[in-house]
């Protein structure tokens, strides 16, 4: 099978995206924000390492929608676990995350699907999976567990504050709009390389297999898209290892790297 190509929406923040432009410039730089602050030094930085954790996969057979769902809603409740026990660490409140699933693009959240293969609402707390050809064809490498780990680095921000400070935060332009954008989503790639890292030693994978995942992230990237507002694939694949090797959510302060970085 082709690399899988991932047209992963731009999610909460897509219907900030669609607002008009004033066009109004900003003259001057405007002083740190309590939500810059949210976004900048977030408690969630601070809880060092997700502890080792233990995330069995069960099997998924070739375009069967029961199996995928059973694999899905395995990874989310290890999602559950690791990050649940670091919130705890970090100090912060945790929720969990609801997972649904479809077999066709559907409205949600208040907008039309597109062309995501997944979609996190942080106002529901819950994402979609669109379990189609293009995932189910040949369902062995590790692009499901990955594409759960990244919505659930989405709820991630969601509960952290992260989200409703990225959501208010202020743009000059549509340049600067699309740069918060792929801030937003290289860091739920980097939060998902950081939950991989932290189970891999319980996965039954391959080192193979950890290249094939970023080999398929690095064809994902706005290389393929109209729009630029979720980064390079040689960024999306760069921030999910960075976060795959580093196990700490401190790996993932996009918020403070170089515009090079986040194209």
């Amino acid at each position: 099978m082709m690399p899988i190509v991932r047209f992963t929406r731009f999610l909460a923040g897509f219907a900030v995206a669609c607002l008009p432009w004033s066009g109004t410039a900003v003259a001057q730089a405007a002083p740190v924000s309590a939500d810059d602050r949210v976004l900048t030094a977030n408690r969630l930085y601070r809880g060092g390492e997700l502890q080792p954790g233990r995330c069995v996969e069960r099997g998924v057979r070739p375009n069967h929608v029961p199996s995928a769902k059973r694999y899905l809603t395995g990874v989310l409740n290890c999602l559950h676990q690791s990050w649940g026990a670091y919130f705890e660490r970090a100090g912060l409140p945790f929720a969990k995350s609801r997972i649904g699933f479809i077999t066709k693009p559907r409205r949600y959240c208040g907008h039309p699907w597109g062309a995501a293969q997944a979609t996190y609402c942080h106002q529901e707390r819950r994402f979609l999976i669109l379990l189609n050809r293009n995932v189910l064809d040949d369902p062995s490498d590790l692009y499901l567990f990955g594409l759960a780990a990244h919505e659930f680095g989405h709820h991630v921000q969601n509960l952290s504050g992260i989200m409703d400070a990225y959501l208010r935060k202020p743009y000059r332009d549509r340049r600067e709009l699309l740069e918060q954008s792929r801030r937003i989503e290289l860091q739920a790639e980097c939060l998902a390389g950081v939950f991989i890292g932290s189970v891999w030693d319980s996965l039954d994978r391959t080192p193979e297999d950890w290249e094939r995942l970023l080999e398929i992230t690095r064809m994902s990237g706005d290389e393929h898209r109209k729009v630029r507002h979720h980064g390079k694939g040689r960024n999306i694949a760069a921030w999910l290892k960075k976060g795959f090797l580093a196990r700490s959510p401190q790996a993932c302060n996009t918020w403070t790297a170089p515009a090079s970085k986040v194209a």
